[in-house]
């Protein structure tokens, strides 16, 4: 019998602080125009090349994602990271998950402006010999000479939205709506409660 083909999971890593349409629009165009299975969101505690002053909760931020996945059956959300180190590393969480989950093959999406930093990444060389890497170009970062490695694809067709999560937390500070900006029960979820609000909750215990 012919071997079973492995399935293919693009690793969608971020804060998601919070998770809004643009990274919605992204994950669904990587499940479906490419030969990709499914998309993981894997909501990171911690960027090691972020400040963690402005991360909310982590678990506020994972039942964020969870509310967006739950009603597609090729997304999911993963609090992986959750249970690593920290600060998180993308190579540790890669090595865990190939461990926890041998019958499937991981393929890194990130952002071209990621894509142009990737060489100040822990071993970063060898993300780039053990694991591909799906890329969508943004028009104000240059992709670096990374975009030519055989294991990078370079995605120029995948639409893009000029929103920030930085925005969309200013906004709700002031008292402006997001509406449209956030996926619809991410949008009804924050308008009842108290996150992002007030910037000292953002750092309460877990």
């Amino acid at each position: 019998m012919p071997a079973t083909k492995a399935e293919r999971i693009g690793l969608f890593f971020g804060s998601f602080n919070p998770i809004h349409i643009g990274h919605a629009v992204i994950a669904n165009y990587m499940a479906t125009q490419t030969d990709l299975d499914a998309v993981w969101f894997v909501v990171s505690p911690h960027n090691p090349l972020k400040d963690k002053h402005s991360l909310a909760n982590d678990y506020d931020r994972l039942h964020l994602v969870q509310l967006v996945v739950d009603d597609n059956p090729r997304f999911r959300a993963s609090d992986i990271e959750f249970k690593l180190p920290k600060p998180s590393y993308t190579i540790d969480t890669l090595t865990y998950m190939k461990e926890k989950y041998p019958e499937k093959q991981f393929v890194l999406i990130m952002g071209g402006d990621n894509l142009a930093t990737l060489h100040k990444w822990k071993n970063y060389d060898i993300l780039l010999r053990d694991y591909e890497i799906f890329a969508y170009s943004r028009p104000t970062y240059e992709l670096g000479d990374l975009a030519q490695h055989p294991h990078v694809r370079v995605f120029e067709a995948v639409p893009l939205m000029h929103i920030s999560a930085s925005y969309i937390r200013q906004c709700i500070q002031e008292n402006k709506s997001i509406k449209y900006l956030v996926p619809e029960p991410v949008f009804h979820y924050l308008e009842k409660s108290h996150l992002y609000r007030n910037p000292n909750t953002n750092r309460r215990q877990q």
